[in-house]
């Protein structure tokens, strides 16, 4: 209970003093806005971290360098927890926006802060504006902002299979051609969800998949796209298991 209090307490008493950065970086744009957007993810980077510190998270990382450095990539994960987000947006190495519920955009200055940083607001009740999302995800990987998005829709609360990954969710690749990024995380619900409103210091694995390029692909993997996906996730999250029972 005390690392959720303290987790939660810095949290909003970081976005109460961050007003004068938010002004700050909106100064900062107008003459370098690259400068500004840098400098807006490694503020909330560290933020991140020291979130995850406070709640004792011990995190592994496995095939980091998967990830491309030189371009802009789909980033594809499972969703157990709200520190699905914290932890692999800590590790982001270039610009990236997240596909986030749409309530998130009515949360005081985390809404500032998660626009500031090029993440986008899904209503999965409009369809319009679902389409809408998308495309704009599509533009911010066309001007090299890699994005992130969870396919299962919500946050999968079992722990034996994922839920089905959304066909939908893989178009921001299939419209421009970018790597996919596989990530597999295991164990994030054990710091909170599994027992709000407790937080246990928790072992995380994280670990990358090798890009997955569409054009390489076999005419039937295309086509049946996200069940690939799926499948890649679901094979890591299998090796997680192994290698956390080796340890």
């Amino acid at each position: 209970m005390i690392r959720f209090i303290a987790a939660l307490l810095f949290a909003i008493i970081y976005l109460i003093v961050s007003i004068p950065i938010l002004i700050a970086e909106w100064i900062l744009r107008k003459f370098n806005r690259h400068a500004a957007d840098i400098s807006s993810l490694r503020i909330i980077q560290w933020v991140f971290k020291v979130i995850s510190f406070i709640c004792g998270v011990k995190l592994t990382v496995i095939g980091e360098e998967n990830v491309p450095r030189d371009e802009a990539v789909l980033y594809i994960c499972n969703h157990r927890s709200y520190f699905d987000i914290i932890l692999t947006y800590a590790r982001c190495p270039g610009l990236t926006g997240y596909i986030s519920k749409d309530v998130m955009a009515k949360v005081p200055l985390l809404n500032i802060w998660m626009k500031r940083l090029y993440c986008l607001f899904l209503d999965r009740n409009d369809m319009k504006k679902g389409l809408q999302t998308i495309l704009t995800g599509i533009d911010q990987i066309k001007n090299g902002i890699s994005m992130c998005i969870f396919p299962e829709g919500t946050r999968n609360r079992t722990e034996e299979e994922m839920l089905p990954f959304k066909g939908g969710s893989l178009k921001m690749a299939e419209k421009t051609g970018c790597p996919i990024i596989p990530m597999a995380i295991t164990n994030s619900a054990d710091i909170l969800e599994n027992h709000i409103p407790k937080v246990r210091s928790t072992h995380v694995i994280l670990q990358y998949g090798a890009p997955i390029r569409i054009k390489e692909l076999s005419p039937e993997d295309r086509k049946h796209l996200s069940a690939y996906v799926q499948n890649e996730v679901h094979r890591m999250l299998l090796d997680n298991e192994n290698y956390q029972h080796s340890k």
